[in-house]
């Protein structure tokens, strides 16, 4: 049997199909969600849960990688700026870069690693064993079952997520800059002084667009997950992997306007 001919084209072609079809996918699965919000029925109970999933069991973990990443940027900031003198501004470093950056970009990033590998996992363990086929037989849309109810909840606790990891962040790096002799009262003196409410507001207006980001990315994957158990495993992996650095690209698109 003669081998398939191939073109020097194929290695620059395939990943423009493969962009494109997740394009069209993802905007498909998008304007069929806005489409439907306003129509019956809402799956209500089904969004109170996926909003407990991904904001109320995600705060340990956000508050730990917040005050971490806080905790360590403060423990940089005291030792360069004692060089020169200029520990007076720790805190303000510390606030500005956790509200406008940490704070947003590690909900987001632990968001699409606990929750949007998960939900991909779970759609597309439907897909594989034909349970979304069972739902339109019982005529639910798989839009308003599945879709909705995680669009709706990463856009509504993203900003709440956010707002937790800005708070953590700014209490882990006030805890060590009080170990580098620096006094909580100068800190928070600092932090006041520099940080504006405009800063914090800014950070968590980025949250949704993550959070819209995250939940539309485990849907497309999960709705197209085939050949089993193995498809299920290339969805979870491709989710995170897509959202994070659709995360990283949106928050530097966001940046751009906002500052």
């Amino acid at each position: 049997m003669a081998a398939k001919p191939t073109t020097p084209l194929d290695p620059i072609t395939t990943p423009v199909i493969a962009f494109l079809t997740f394009c069209g996918e993802v905007g498909l699965i998008f304007g069929d969600a806005v489409r439907r919000c306003l129509k019956r029925p809402f799956e209500f109970g089904e969004t109170v849960a996926q909003m407990a999933f991904i904001g109320v069991a995600s705060v340990p973990i956000v508050v730990l990688t917040g005050f971490f990443s806080g905790a360590v940027l403060s423990l940089y900031l005291s030792q360069f700026l004692g060089q020169y003198h200029a520990t007076q501004f720790v805190g303000a470093t510390v606030g500005l870069t956790v509200t406008r950056e940490i704070g947003p970009v590690i909900a987001g990033i632990m968001v699409a690693g606990r929750c949007g590998s998960a939900m991909a996992a779970q759609i597309g363990t439907m897909s594989v064993t034909e349970q979304i086929d069972a739902l339109k037989m019982l005529s639910v849309h798989p839009t308003n079952y599945l879709v909705l109810p995680r669009v709706i909840a990463g856009i509504t606790m993203l900003p709440v997520l956010a707002l937790v990891c800005m708070w953590s962040g700014i209490t882990g790096g006030l805890l060590v800059a009080t170990t580098e002799h620096i006094s909580s009262v100068a800190f928070m003196h600092s932090v006041s002084q520099f940080v504006r409410p405009i800063d914090m507001v800014n950070g968590m207006l980025k949250t949704p667009v993550f959070g819209l980001i995250i939940a539309l990315v485990a849907c497309q994957q999960g709705l197209r997950t085939t050949e089993g158990a193995v498809g299920v495993g290339k969805a979870t992996t491709n989710t995170v992997v897509i959202s994070m650095v659709l995360i990283y690209v949106a928050n530097f698109l966001l940046a751009r306007v906002m500052y």
